[in-house]
């Protein structure tokens, strides 16, 4: 890999990773909920899943996709669903400290993961990373290179949602205030898949 396309790459992943979407949406609500610390798994989660996806994708799942149009289908429906769940589990919590209707623990890496192998937007840029940035004269290479790279550049990009929410607690920790927030993070996660369930398989 050339230092240009390496450049443009770490471009690419910078705003791919630090823009808004499902998972940078849940690390902000965890953030707040729990602080940073305790958000860290379902920051791990998030990227290595979806560095996970990358790496199946330059192998060749990726043609799954293209070959058989219905399993593109049953993901953004399996998608949907998923969000929804995790959407509910936000939206009833109502404080960052003690209480009934909090949320008893943080998202787990594993449900973290879960959400990018599920994410039709994930692997859609896992799709855009590996065709344009995978050189076919030497793919393995290339791909771990490209791998590298983007684990580079995701984690600390998706980390300062998290380091926002938790800058956040002591503000929403008065009154109702978590409680909208929560309300709002739900919203916006449910909200920020739309767009890629309306596109056409």
């Amino acid at each position: 890999m050339s230092l240009e396309t390496a450049i443009a790459l770490i471009g690419f992943a910078f705003v791919m990773s630090v823009s808004p979407g499902p998972a940078n949406f849940l690390l902000l609500a965890s953030g707040a909920n729990f602080g940073f610390g305790r958000s860290i798994p379902l920051m791990l989660g998030v990227s290595l899943g979806f560095l996970a996806m990358v790496v199946g994708v330059g192998l060749g799942m990726g043609q799954i996709f293209t070959q058989y149009p219905e399993v593109a289908m049953i993901l953004r429906t399996v998608c949907m669903i998923y969000v929804v769940w995790l959407a509910w589990k936000i939206g009833r919590s109502r404080a960052t400290g003690g209480g009934a209707e909090r949320m008893d623990k943080p998202f787990t890496f594993i449900q973290a993961a879960l959400l990018q192998l599920v994410n039709p937007k994930a692997w859609a840029v896992a799709l855009i990373v590996t065709i344009s940035y995978v050189d076919v004269s030497a793919p393995r290479k290339s791909l771990a290179i490209l791998v590298g790279l983007f684990a580079v550049v995701n984690i600390p990009s998706i980390s300062v949602w998290a380091i926002s929410g938790s800058a956040l607690r002591r503000y929403l920790a008065e009154g109702r205030r978590i409680a909208i927030f929560n309300l709002s993070m739900a919203i916006l996660l449910v909200m920020s898949m739309i767009p890629v369930l309306l596109v056409p398989s």
